[in-house]
């Protein structure tokens, strides 16, 4: 059945039942149920490409990947898929080599101006990013996963990365570690400013002075968690305990923690954030791993619908997310060794 057919046997024009049928908000509940309703009773289903041509439309939602992280971002774009799933929207993917700041402004803006894209959702923002600066201008609806500092009045879905690290912290200072290490994740990016602060309020409600030794800052690989790892169990005396920033830094960390002869949940305690991937566990690591747990796939999910809530009309401004974390202690944490306690 054409567009045509359909909207004369409800009595409408072809552009309000494709309207009706992609979610405009100047559309009536009532009219668009009424053809939602009549599109399941006469099998009709719309030609997406005559829908985004009547409502102008590109029918995707635009996502910028790095290559870094790819395994946070695997489960994010999961997310994404089954909730657009059934909506008629695709998800446009465009890699970047690097995080370079000029490289990504570029391909935002080209994302915007060929109208590809029907919004856009950023990643990994900085407080003062060039990104929102630039797509306000341009005048494209988007949602940054995470938060920023600028001024730009923006709608964002952050998880209170802060909070997770102090509490984090503040268990293994409960357990009587007092040389706390953490890996983190690239300097600069809003939630590692986050983190970085929940990692020093903990220590200093305690009163111990934070030492920029043993706070470390990098992409969140195995490799790199060990290098680092490594590089700190170097030190002396070497720090009883380990906050890494993902599941991938843990692991690394269990390696060097394990090349230096040590046991992790005995000699080194360590928590890691980032718990729920279907194919990396928690609770299957060898010991048990405590973490902070936060899914990428719920937050990816999350995302889409309210990039949809946006496209539907939804303000910016109303649209301000922080997600609560939960700490999951296992067998990764124990108390610090005697001589290491003061």
């Amino acid at each position: 059945m054409k567009l045509k057919e359909f909207a004369r046997q409800l009595g409408l024009s072809p552009t309000t039942v494709s309207r009706a049928l992609s979610g405009y908000p100047e559309v009536s509940e009532k009219t668009r149920q009424r053809v939602v309703e009549e599109a399941v009773r006469l099998g009709y289903r719309p030609n997406i490409n005559a829908v985004r041509l009547v409502t102008g439309r590109a029918g995707a939602i635009g996502v910028v990947m790095g290559r870094k992280g790819e395994f946070q971002f695997s489960e994010f774009m999961s997310g994404m898929a089954e909730r657009l799933d059934g909506e008629d929207i695709d998800i446009l993917v465009s890699p970047i080599a690097e995080q370079e700041t000029r490289d990504e402004i570029q391909i935002y803006s080209r994302l915007v101006t060929s109208g590809r894209v029907d919004a856009i959702i950023v990643h990994s923002p900085r407080p003062d990013d060039e990104r929102i600066r630039l797509l306000q201008k341009l005048g494209v609806p988007f949602l940054v996963h995470g938060r920023s500092e600028t001024e730009v009045p923006h709608a964002w879905l952050d998880i209170d990365n802060e909070g997770a690290i102090r509490r984090a912290t503040s268990h293994l200072l409960d357990l009587g570690h007092r040389r706390i290490a953490m890996i983190n994740g690239g300097a600069g990016f809003t939630f590692s400013i986050h983190r970085d602060k929940g990692y020093r309020d903990a220590l200093e409600e305690r009163g111990i002075v934070f030492d920029p030794r043993l706070l470390v800052h990098g992409h969140f690989t195995d490799e790199l968690g060990f290098r680092f790892a490594r590089s700190l169990l170097e030190q002396s005396p070497r720090p009883t305990a380990f906050v890494a920033g993902s599941m991938m830094t843990a692991l690394g960390v269990y390696r060097a923690v394990r090349s230096r002869g040590l046991v992790v949940g005995r000699d080194i305690s360590v928590i890691a954030h980032d718990d729920v991937f279907p194919y990396l566990t928690a609770d299957n690591m060898v010991p048990s791993l405590s973490a902070t747990r936060s899914s990428m796939r719920s937050a990816g999910a999350r995302a889409a619908d309210l990039a949809l809530q946006l496209l539907g009309g939804r303000a910016a401004a109303e649209i301000q997310e922080l997600w609560p974390v939960e700490l999951i202690l296992r067998e990764s944490t124990g108390p610090a060794p005697a001589e290491a306690r003061s």
